[in-house]
């Protein structure tokens, strides 16, 4: 008998891989063409070389400027930073939040993994990290599954530090890689210190996943909200229009400060929602960072 991953798996490769086949590994695998790990040897510096390259103890020795030659990297080290924290709980059941992270999740390590490159998943909650190391093949793609399936049964309340999710992830990669982070970026923290950490080194992609309860308070009458990240709760009359407008004001300020140290950052922040089509949702993130680099 199959198990929720493989089973998700199974239709997902079907319903959203085969659309996507050679579109995602194919935009990020030459990101970083001629800087490999590797000292291939020296050759003599041309105008127009980039200087950083330059061996100063062999052009001292010389007297002339030489430049380091490497191997280019062929195997691409990608990392996804899976946010599990409570408000990534929001959402119609069955195609929630979550459900849409999960779907991302395999998707992107079927995707890769299929190149021959490696996936690496750090799973963070509320300060609860669960690491699955770097591998390949559809094995490892389900083991991310199941990883992240335990991390739902052990997901703790609390706001999440959006600053020590990323932090996380820049001491487990050691090597040049591709980071894609996937979360509704609803924290604290002082996440863009902590992402221009990343930035210089690494190939960041963020995606993030949004619902229409974020954005706007239902017309119901007197409800009970509750924060979900801090667990607190409260009785408001959600058909105030003062308090709609101010609910929905609060939810375009957050948005716009994410925006904006997104660019500070240098990266590229698309929006995923739940009742997008997946397939679609990463073929644009794939063609806006085709056009970027054009």
């Amino acid at each position: 008998m199959r198990t929720v991953p493989e089973r998700l798996l199974l239709r997902l490769e079907w319903r959203v891989v085969r659309r996507l086949e050679g579109r995602v590994q194919g935009g990020y695998r030459t990101a970083h063409r001629g800087s490999g790990t590797d000292l291939a040897g020296l050759r003599g510096y041309v105008e127009g070389d980039d200087a950083r390259h330059i061996d100063w103890n062999v052009t001292a020795r010389l007297g002339e400027p030489h430049l380091r030659m490497f191997n280019e990297d062929r195997e691409l080290t990608a990392w996804l930073v899976l946010d599990r924290s409570a408000s990534m709980a929001v959402g119609a059941p069955g195609r929630g939040k979550r459900d849409v992270l999960a779907e991302l999740a395999l998707v992107l390590a079927r995707l890769f993994s299929r190149g021959g490159n490696r996936v690496g998943a750090l799973c963070y909650d509320t300060g609860l990290v669960r690491v699955v190391p770097p591998g390949t093949g559809r094995r490892h793609v389900l083991r991310i599954g199941a990883e992240l399936a335990r991390t739902a049964d052990a997901r703790r309340g609390g706001t999440t530090d959006l600053a020590a999710m990323l932090d996380a992830v820049a001491r487990l990669a050691r090597r040049r890689s591709v980071i894609v982070a996937v979360s509704d970026f609803i924290g604290t923290g002082d996440w863009e210190r902590s992402l221009l950490r990343l930035t210089p080194r690494h190939d960041v992609v963020a995606l993030r996943v949004i619902d229409a309860a974020d954005d706007e308070l239902p017309d119901a009458g007197l409800i009970v909200v509750e924060d979900a990240e801090t667990g607190e709760q409260l009785v408001i009359d959600s058909g105030d229009p003062l308090l709609r407008a101010r609910f929905q004001a609060g939810a375009g300020e957050r948005a716009a400060r994410l925006d904006a140290g997104m660019r500070r950052a240098g990266v590229l922040l698309h929006h995923i929602g739940t009742a997008d089509d997946l397939a679609d949702s990463l073929i644009e993130v794939v063609t806006r960072t085709h056009r970027r680099r054009a």
